[in-house]
């Protein structure tokens, strides 16, 4: 039985952004043992995939620190006897296990990143494009021998949503049923993503005064009092910080949303996994990057890029 060593370090938002390639490849081969080797906070939402798929926690601000860290793992991760390797990173620690796996010889591939494409999109080159980052996932998985791959991929949850009353048994969904759910997150990770709050507040207002609607206010505790004094100032406005802890019961509540409006990257690729059609206004990214979620939901056409905008 073949063993595949999937291979991911990076920042949450292209972590979930391999779960539609992983998911299709372990759905179309499930005679293929795959392991997931990442941060421990993605693990919940790996669990939702098949039963082939497995996880272990690279732990690199702790256990798996530095070069002796790097070292422990790498053992542990020969020890489960992998036959292929697929690096979706190729960062420096990657790297460094790449080799080790190399030299046990096993079958390694990694990630084209296409870093002189990315080079010219810095220098505002208008011809320069970017191959999508799914497609360039599932090209690792084909260099590997899977030729006939292509990912197929709908959600993480079956038709309909997920199950609110089990995910969120706190959550009275029946309070809101006769309107259409908005998620709005407008937070991100980094403050240079955040879009006008100006703005962003000027247009939950306008939404709020809809008849047909409920905004659920999505972030961390920290936002918690710039969510609930827009609550308390327009209708049907729900701040969520308090009731959704982790990925899998904020991507629950999102299922059931008609969309959703967000800046950060996690936010776009966890509404994608659950066919959600996102509005994302990012000041930071280029149409052409590649970093696309996988979402028929979402054509070329609604992507528009705002150089500018005016207050």
């Amino acid at each position: 039985m073949s063993h595949i060593l999937v291979l991911n370090f990076s920042n949450m938002g292209d972590i979930l952004m391999t779960i539609p390639v992983i998911d299709s490849f372990a759905q179309q081969h499930p005679d293929v043992r795959l392991t997931v080797v990442s941060r421990a906070g993605a693990k919940p939402v790996f669990a939702l995939l098949p039963a082939n798929v497995s996880f272990v926690i690279a732990d690199l601000n702790g256990e798996h620190h530095g070069w002796k860290g790097m070292n422990l793992l790498g053992r542990r991760l020969l020890a489960l006897q992998p036959t292929h390797i697929a690096d979706l990173h190729d960062s420096l620690k990657t790297k460094y296990l790449r080799m080790r796996f190399a030299l046990a010889g096993q079958n390694v591939k990694k990630i084209r990143k296409e870093r002189h494409t990315r080079k010219r999109l810095l220098q505002m080159d208008t011809k320069a494009t970017q191959t999508c980052f799914i497609e360039k996932y599932a090209d690792v998985f084909r260099r590997l021998g899977y030729k006939d791959f292509h990912p197929h991929f709908k959600s993480i949850f079956s038709v309909g949503g997920a199950n609110l009353a089990t995910i969120l048994p706190k959550f009275d969904a029946s309070l809101y049923q006769k309107r259409n759910w908005v998620a709005v997150a407008p937070f991100a990770n980094h403050d240079e993503q955040i879009f006008s709050l100006g703005l962003m507040e000027e247009f939950i207002g306008q939404l709020s005064a809809r008849t047909d609607v409920n905004i659920f206010l999505l972030g961390g505790q920290k936002e918690s009092s710039t969510l609930a004094a827009w609550a308390e100032r327009y209708p049907c406005v729900e701040v969520m910080s308090d009731q959704l802890h982790g990925l899998i019961e904020k991507a629950a509540l999102i299922s059931h949303c008609s969309v959703m409006v967000c800046v950060d990257p996690t936010d776009i690729h966890l509404a994608s996994l659950v066919a959600v059609p996102v509005i994302c206004i990012r000041k930071d990214t280029h149409l052409t990057d590649g970093s696309q979620s996988f979402s028929i939901l979402q054509p070329k056409e609604i992507m528009t890029r705002i150089d500018q905008y005016l207050h």
